[in-house]
């Protein structure tokens, strides 16, 4: 099969590796349907991710969706035919070759989560890992284009909890992303009050607009009309926290979803009122995330929830570095990659 290797920091190969054999919880997945993370797979294939600077060669992906096309025989939760979301390959069978997800090779493997712990061998001793909660089957009636955005859509959904967000909040979000545009939609679905989004770019800023912020504010310009219940940093700078902390009602929160960059996080606590919250939430809480899915999809079969909104461009897997290249040019909300 292809796959998608960062062979140094920078430089992309699409190679040839076996088949992932699936182990008797697990279930051989066909790949459909991928997307690019774009700040998580550009940090990987530039050697900035924590962990994975040193370990090149590696295949890289995260965000896909396919079909399963065969089951081990203790796998209760998936059927040949099944769609799932999330499929991952940890061992690509080729020495030297490690792996960054590997969720962008034409098959991948999903793992029974629920059937594990049922059995009670749901353990590292077994082979499992806390990412397999969020392997799951996507009912039929959901579309891959649509289901593929699953992996984007369940993180921040699953964050509202994690940040104790409530229907009627006002909110502002930093970044304009695919994470932070999310915010704003889901937002909107969810119930929030007013929603504030800041980002340097103006086509960003109206991308939010159109899907229901109420303000749009270039950096350093943020003016909500009343102080917030929570900032949201979905780019992750010690700097957002010192704007931030002055627009919050007391007991407000800061909530950072972005991966900090810096070492050590600065507060100016004199820049916030007397209480308020800092909450820190740089990794999914899986079983949120997972509990998420149900709602995702029902918006989605009303028509309320559409990729169409979020994937600008379109690749087939053999352009894969072209459209890396678009994603490094800012030009990229969600980059389709077609099998």
């Amino acid at each position: 099969m292809k796959s998608v290797i960062a062979i140094h920091p920078g430089h992309l190969e699409i190679l040839d590796t076996p088949v992932p054999v699936p182990g008797p919880y697990q279930a051989l997945v066909r790949t459909e349907r991928a997307c690019i993370c774009n700040r998580t797979d550009s940090e990987l294939l530039h050697g900035r991710f924590p962990g994975m600077e040193d370990r090149f060669p590696f295949a890289l992906g995260h965000e896909s969706v396919g079909v399963v096309v065969e089951a081990g025989g203790k796998a209760r939760s998936f059927a040949v035919g099944d769609r799932v979301v999330g499929g991952l390959v940890f061992d690509l069978q080729m020495e030297g070759v490690d792996s960054g997800w590997g969720g962008f090779g034409e098959f991948t493997l999903a793992t029974d989560h629920e059937t594990m712990v049922a059995d009670g061998v749901a353990d590292e001793a077994h082979g499992w890992v806390e990412v397999h909660e969020i392997q799951t089957r996507v009912d039929a009636d959901i579309p891959p284009e649509e289901a593929v955005l699953l992996c984007t859509w369940r993180e921040v959904l699953g964050a509202f909890r994690d940040f104790h967000l409530q229907p009627g909040d006002d909110v502002l979000i930093y970044g304009a992303g695919p994470v932070g545009l999310s915010f704003v939609k889901l937002g909107r679905l969810f119930g929030l009050g007013w929603i504030g989004i800041v980002d340097r770019h103006e086509e960003k800023r109206q991308k939010a607009l159109a899907l229901g912020a109420n303000a749009a504010f270039a950096p350093g310009q943020a003016a909500p009309p009343r102080k917030l219940d929570a900032v949201v940093d979905a780019v992750g700078s010690s700097k957002i926290l010192l704007e931030g902390l002055p627009l919050l009602r007391r007991g407000g929160s800061h909530c950072i979803y972005g991966v900090l960059t810096e070492p050590v996080l600065h507060i100016e606590k004199a820049r916030a009122d007397f209480n308020f919250n800092l909450l820190v939430h740089q990794w999914p809480t899986r079983r949120f995330e997972k509990e998420c899915q149900p709602q995702l999809c029902q918006w989605i079969r009303e028509g309320r929830l559409t990729s169409a909104e979020f994937i600008t461009h379109r690749f087939p897997l053999g352009q894969i570095r072209e459209a890396f290249d678009e994603v490094g040019r800012r030009t990229v909300i969600k980059a389709l990659i077609e099998y």
